[in-house]
């Protein structure tokens, strides 16, 4: 399979940071470059392992996920259930790393893999360097949204509820 990852350095704490990359609607919207609209399927309200949802790119493309692991404040993955024709297996996954002084590494990674099979040897290439793109924008809005006082706001709010189930 192929894989694409980026990393940053944010200035919040890692359960902030996780929120952050867990916020719907239009807070997700303000910081994240890749989502044109995304919602939770079959009648969740929040994201936990097992809930789908259907995201729909800025290039219009349309995947719906699952969360294959969901485990606040350090990480998450997610496995494509449906999406584009080209990809035989796409997953996602994000690792906050407390750096112990109000910052977090954040990891965010994607691997897939292409069909037909006998395109894939070219079209791994070209997949790296347009997911790889989309990823380094993406942590890049992810990174803007943890300096965002109100996407910061929604993030501790969120952190509060988890702590109170």
């Amino acid at each position: 399979m192929a894989r694409v990852e980026a990393k940053v350095v944010v200035p919040v704490a890692a359960d902030i940071a996780f929120a952050v990359s867990q916020t719907s609607g239009e807070i997700r919207y303000r910081w994240d470059t890749f989502v044109k609209s995304q919602r939770h399927l079959d009648g969740a309200q929040t994201a936990a392992k097992g809930v789908r949802t259907e995201t729909i790119s800025k290039h219009r493309i349309r995947m719906v996920s699952e969360y294959a692991s969901f485990k606040p404040p350090k990480q998450v993955g997610m496995r494509m259930v449906e999406g584009p024709w080209f990809f035989d297996k796409f997953g996602g996954g994000w690792i906050f790393d407390d750096l112990g002084d109000g910052t977090t590494e954040a990891t965010w990674r994607y691997t897939f893999s292409i069909k037909p099979r006998w395109l894939a040897p070219l079209a791994d290439r070209i997949g790296r360097v347009v997911l790889g793109r989309d990823i380094e924008k993406r942590i890049a809005g992810f990174a803007a949204g943890c300096e965002d006082e109100v996407v910061v706001a929604a993030a501790i709010a969120a952190v509060a509820k988890w702590e109170k189930s």
